[in-house]
Order: C-alpha cells, then sequence, then structure tokens
C-alpha cells in the first residue's frame, strides 16, 4: 500500500482544506474515528424528538381551528400551525449548514463521507409537510451514532426508527390472523415494503439468496414494528402475526416481539450475502464504479472475521493497495461537490451561519436540484445512483459549472489567488490545462470556478 496524504482527502474524505493538516497515514485515518466526534458536538443538529414536539403542537393547533373556524381563537391557532411550519422549514436550512460546516472543518472527513455513505444506504423519507423535512433529525439520530459501530447495530437503529417505519409503510402493516386484524374484519393485512428493502436493499442485496417466501416470513415477523401518531416509536403487540416464521430456512419464535426482530437482523448482518454486498457497495463508491475482485473479497474476509464490525471493514478497505491507485475514476455527485467546494475555499461558520432560508434556497438547494441531487432526498429507497453516468447530464454540468463560477465570490468577497489556490487544492495533481486556466482567466471569479468546475477536482 502506497499512502497518499492527497488521496486520503480527496478520495476518502471531502477534499484538501488550508486549514487542516492531512492525515498521516491510515492509522491516523481509522484513530480520528475512534476519537469523540467533535465536529457533532462544534455544529449540533437536534435530535428526532424536535419533530416529534413539533408534529404534537402542529396537529394539536390545527385540529382546534377546524373546530373553531370562525372564531378568533381557531384563526390565531390556524396561524400558530403555519407558524410551526415555516420555523421548521428555516430550521431545515440550518440543519443543511450545521451538515457543511462538518464537511468543511472536519479534521479528515472521512467520519462525514460514511455518515453520508450510510445515510443514502438506509434511505429513510418523510411524506409531506414538516415530516418532509425529518431526514437530518434521523440521519443524525439513527446513522450517525452508528457507522464506527456493528452493521446489526446499525441496521437495528435504522429499520426500526419511526421515520424508516412511516416511509416504508410499516404503520399499515398488520397480521393476518393477529388480535387486531380479527377485531377489524381483516379489513387491514400485511404489508411486505420494509421486509422486501430489508432483504434487497439494507443486507443480502438484489441477487441475495432470498425468495418471495422470506420476504413474507420476515413480513411477518416485523409486524409489531410502529410509530405513534406524532411518529415515536411504538411496538403493537395486537398487530403481530402468531406462530413462528422461517427466514432463510431458520425458525424464530412465535411472539418474541422485538427480541425476535432484534435476532433475524443479526442474522441476516452476518450472512455471508450481506458481507460481500456491503463489501461491494463500499469498494464501489469510495474507489470506483468497477471495483477490482480482490479488494471486494478482501473486505468481505474482514467483514465476516469481525462478524461485521465496520471499523475492521473500514480498515480494510484503507489497507488494500487497489484504494491507493493514483488514478481518479468516480466522480463527485452534486453533494459531494459542493462540500468539497465549501472546504476547499475555506468558507466559514461564520458566513453560513448568517444566511436565511431563502439563501440557503438560492445557494444549495435549488442548484442541488439542477445538478440532481436534492438535498437527502432520492427518488427511492435505494438511494442515489453511484454510477458517474447519473451525474454527467447536460444540465447536471451546467448546474455544476454556472455554481462553480457564481457562487464562491458571494459566499467570499475575496476570493484567493488562482494560482496559489489550484495548488492548494490538487497538490501535485494539477493537469498543465487547469493550470493555464488559473493563470490566464481574466477575472479571478472565472478562474476559481474553471478550478473547481475541472475534471482534476470533479473527480476523486
Amino acid at each position: 500500500m502506497n499512502f497518499d496524504p492527497f488521496l486520503a482527502e480527496h478520495r476518502f474524505g471531502y477534499g484538501r482544506s488550508a486549514r487542516v493538516a492531512p492525515p498521516e497515514d491510515v492509522g491516523d485515518m481509522l484513530a480520528e474515528l475512534r476519537r469523540a466526534d467533535d465536529a457533532q458536538a462544534a455544529f449540533p443538529i437536534p435530535p428526532f424528538r424536535v419533530m416529534q414536539d413539533a408534529l404534537a403542537l402542529r396537529i394539536r393547533f390545527n385540529s382546534y381551528a377546524r373546530k373553531h373556524p370562525e372564531t378568533a381563537e381557531g384563526q390565531k391557532a390556524q396561524k400558530k400551525a403555519r407558524q410551526i411550519l415555516r420555523d421548521m422549514r428555516g430550521d431545515h436550512s440550518q440543519w443543511f449548514v450545521q451538515t457543511q460546516l462538518r464537511r468543511i472543518t472536519a479534521s479528515h472527513g472521512f467520519r462525514e463521507r460514511l455518515t453520508a455513505f450510510w445515510a443514502d444506504h438506509f434511505t429513510a423519507l418523510g411524506g409531506g409537510g414538516l415530516l418532509r423535512m425529518a431526514s437530518p433529525l434521523y440521519v443524525e439520530e439513527a446513522v450517525r451514532p452508528n457507522v464506527t459501530g456493528s452493521f446489526a447495530g446499525l441496521l437495528t437503529a435504522c429499520v426500526t426508527h419511526p421515520l424508516m417505519l412511516h416511509y416504508l409503510d410499516q404503520n399499515s402493516s398488520v397480521g393476518p390472523n393477529s388480535r387486531a386484524a380479527m377485531r377489524r374484519g381483516r379489513r387491514r393485512g400485511l404489508n411486505e415494503n420494509l421486509a422486501r428493502e430489508v432483504l434487497e436493499l439494507h443486507t443480502l442485496g438484489v441477487d441475495g439468496p432470498y425468495t418471495q417466501t422470506d420476504v413474507r416470513e420476515l413480513a411477518k415477523a416485523f409486524t409489531g414494528l410502529g410509530a405513534t401518531r406524532h411518529y415515536g416509536f411504538k411496538f403493537r403487540s395486537a398487530m403481530v402475526e402468531p406462530g413462528a416464521e422461517t427466514v432463510l430456512g431458520k425458525n424464530y419464535d412465535a411472539g418474541g416481539g422485538m427480541v425476535t426482530i432484534r435476532e433475524v437482523l443479526n442474522d441476516l448482518a452476518r450472512h455471508p450475502a450481506t458481507a460481500a454486498y456491503i463489501a461491494r457497495k463500499l469498494a464501489v463508491h469510495f474507489v470506483s464504479d468497477i471495483p477490482s475482485d480482490d479488494l471486494i473479497a478482501h473486505i468481505t474476509a474482514a467483514y465476516l472475521r469481525s462478524e461485521g464490525d465496520l471499523m475492521t471493514c473500514y480498515a480494510a478497505l484503507l489497507e488494500h493497495p487497489h484504494a491507493w491507485y493514483p488514478k481518479s475514476t468516480n466522480m463527485r455527485p452534486p453533494d459531494e461537490f459542493v462540500s468539497a467546494s465549501l472546504r476547499a475555499l475555506g468558507v466559514t461558520a461564520q458566513t453560513l451561519h448568517q444566511m436565511d432560508l431563502r439563501g440557503v434556497r438560492e445557494v444549495f438547494f435549488r442548484p442541488l436540484q439542477l445538478m440532481g441531487q436534492a438535498w437527502l432526498t432520492p427518488a427511492g429507497p435505494d438511494g442515489f445512483a453511484e454510477a458517474d453516468g447519473a451525474w454527467t447530464t447536460p444540465q447536471g454540468i451546467s448546474a455544476r459549472l454556472e455554481w462553480a463560477v457564481t457562487v464562491p465570490t458571494r459566499l467570499m468577497p475575496d476570493l484567493p489567488d488562482p494560482r496559489g489556490f489550484v495548488q492548494a487544492v490538487l497538490g501535485g495533481q494539477v493537469p498543465d490545462a487547469v493550470r493555464f486556466a488559473a493563470n490566464t482567466a481574466e477575472t479571478r471569479e472565472v478562474a476559481i470556478g474553471l478550478i473547481l468546475a475541472a475534471p482534476a477536482f470533479q473527480r476523486r
């Protein structure tokens, strides 16, 4: 393995920063993950409970307004309900800002990249109203604290989170022979969405060794998982399908409740197919759209040996020589491109914290949507595409170039000297064409934009 400080930041983080020293070696990168999460402490995002409290309050105000539409009190309640929504939109924009600041100021950036990777792997979205803005809180509560633990722990935290249960319609799943189904005359039935995505997207993979029978049996095992009206977790024993379930040939005790659910999730997490699937996803995301079989096998072996210990898997990824091939093959997705640009420029917390909702929309949310990657909102539970082709559309490339040329000067009136900037950002890998553009562009704005839009910066 030939460790390269530039690649350590460029490929496994959010790029180089003039304000933060690069990691010294792989051991330094892993040690950073083991230390306290300083970025989270410096730029906090609240727990999911904030969303639950806002939902409860808004439901109460809306209910009162519907019952008393003609009264002054009813109209005041309606205004309060609308204000909660407006306030949450502003909060949501600030959660984006906090996420960017973590990436900009991180020592190495590997923890931030891992958080983004696993948030995408375990995509969970809210439906409408306030819940549309809940994803950052879900990531903060279920994903981020578990990225350095076991895959089983991460899987369980995400699959049983109220937002995931809402997203995959688990609240509507009732055991066909459960007490609840008997009382309701079987008007509601089993919903297989969560079980299917757990097998297909979260653990074994699309081509994994499971059948439709396994999907249905797992769906039966999941009955009882649900959320309250205000999206707190609740296990509903009346909806549990009686009897034992058999998933991938193993029988699980009847009536085990959360004990059985945790057992089946642990078994899925330790399955060899899951090991290979997760190993491939890590290799594709961090190294290449077409990673070597040897790299995948190395991570898979580490996963199986450690029973899904994620730190062991990260070490296997970073210690393999294929992870350090100097040729950059993966294209940064839009979200990563924006964060890498902000980090390279050294945009400050003061600058971003001064932005209101309108500013965040204009500078970040709308451009990211034009680039093809609205923040934390992929089209489906399979997350955003990894293939470069998803991001090289004419509209996407045009939107990147426009952002690169127009936004830096808006965030930093005094842009850095392009000649020094290109060297700081790309190190010893500055292509002649990019260096020429940095030296000869008519304005500093154009020069910085051309550097950020150059393939050498766009790829990792």
